[in-house]
């Protein structure tokens, strides 16, 4: 409720505008903004600006200010790794990555508190590495005074998913690249996968403890696959030889390596032709030759979850499909793109 009231007795009460002050000729500014709560070290100033009376709001049991609801509504959304300032700007608060990971939001969560009316909380898109220190979010009443029972569902529904974001640190430090292909392993052609591939794991700090060129065939790279488990590998990705060709055969030297609950092909272009399978929980991916011609694939899009420690199945291969055709621009700005967001 705005009631006219004496300076002297507005103490704790809430400003619904700015109120400016004008020094002649050096400043002309707010001296208190819209939102502020006045203390009563703020009336001998408020005196001086010319203010005997003001416009304030006074709070209901039943309402909140917005800083109030936004400290309280961050409580509950943040997750693990999420950090924020828990002072309030203009009613809003932003969060960002307190370390380098994967992005998770809970996007059926997200959807029923913006249902609510008077919050809201907007993320970046999921499943997506972000740095560390990066503002990946922000959330903020959108009145001045909201409801307590409005605040009171918001913080409910985020408390019962265990918050609404999160950032997973990445687990896997340790991989594998094995490269097939009778046309590299016999020299006629320089190989480009393991650099491409070396780099995608620096990427993400992960050390690339066994590398091989191999031919097309199934036994070779069955045993390849076993050596690089041998030398510790904790992701193993194998290139080329993913199409249905006759002479492609590295999927089934996957297999042949005992990888459970592979899948083979995705929603996603380029990488269509890509596979993922677990051997004794060790993620072992099939790259298709599209990895070595384009900077951004269907792997890029894999490998931020793998290394954060989950395990895929079809369903989430199949969600890529919305969002999974890449663009193809000039400029390759992944993942600042719609590539892979749903």
């Amino acid at each position: 409720m705005k009631k006219n009231i004496p300076v002297e007795q507005s103490v704790g009460m809430v400003l619904p505008h700015d109120i400016t002050e004008i020094v002649r000729g050096e400043k002309k500014g707010a001296a208190f903004k819209k939102g502020h709560i006045i203390k009563e070290e703020d009336i001998d100033i408020l005196r001086r600006i010319g203010k005997n009376s003001i416009f304030a709001l006074t709070l209901n049991n039943d309402e909140l200010h917005e800083n109030d609801a936004a400290i309280m509504m961050a409580k509950a959304v943040a997750g693990a790794n999420i950090i924020y300032d828990p002072n309030p700007s203009e009613g809003k608060i932003n969060f960002q990555a307190a370390i380098k990971g994967l992005l998770k939001v809970d996007r059926q969560g997200l959807k029923e508190f913006n249902m609510l009316g008077d919050v809201m909380l907007a993320t970046l898109h999921g499943n997506i590495p972000v740095e560390k220190d990066q503002f990946i979010g922000g959330c903020r009443a959108i009145p001045l005074v909201v409801s307590k029972d409005v605040i009171e569902k918001a913080v409910s529904i985020s408390q019962s998913r265990n918050s609404l974001i999160s950032v997973k640190p990445y687990i896997i430090k340790k991989g594998a690249v094995i490269v097939t292909g009778r046309e590299v392993y016999e020299g006629r052609i320089k190989d480009a996968f393991k650099p491409l591939m070396r780099k995608k794991f620096q990427d993400f700090e992960i050390d690339t403890v066994y590398e091989d060129i191999l031919p097309d065939d199934t036994e070779m790279i069955k045993d390849s696959i076993l050596k690089a488990l041998d030398n510790g590998a904790e992701v193993i990705i194998c290139t080329g030889g993913m199409s249905v060709d006759p002479d492609d055969v590295t999927r089934h030297g996957i297999a042949l390596a005992g990888a459970m609950s592979a899948v083979y092909g995705a929603p996603a272009l380029p990488g269509a032709m890509f596979l993922i399978g677990y051997i004794d929980n060790v993620p072992v991916m099939g790259v298709p030759a599209c990895g070595m011609y384009f900077k951004t694939t269907v792997l890029d899009l894999i490998l931020p979850r793998v290394i954060a420690g989950e395990k895929l199945i079809r369903e989430d291969i199949a969600d890529l499909g919305y969002g999974g055709f890449c663009m193809g621009c000039k400029t390759c700005n992944y993942p600042v793109c719609p590539f892979g967001k749903s």
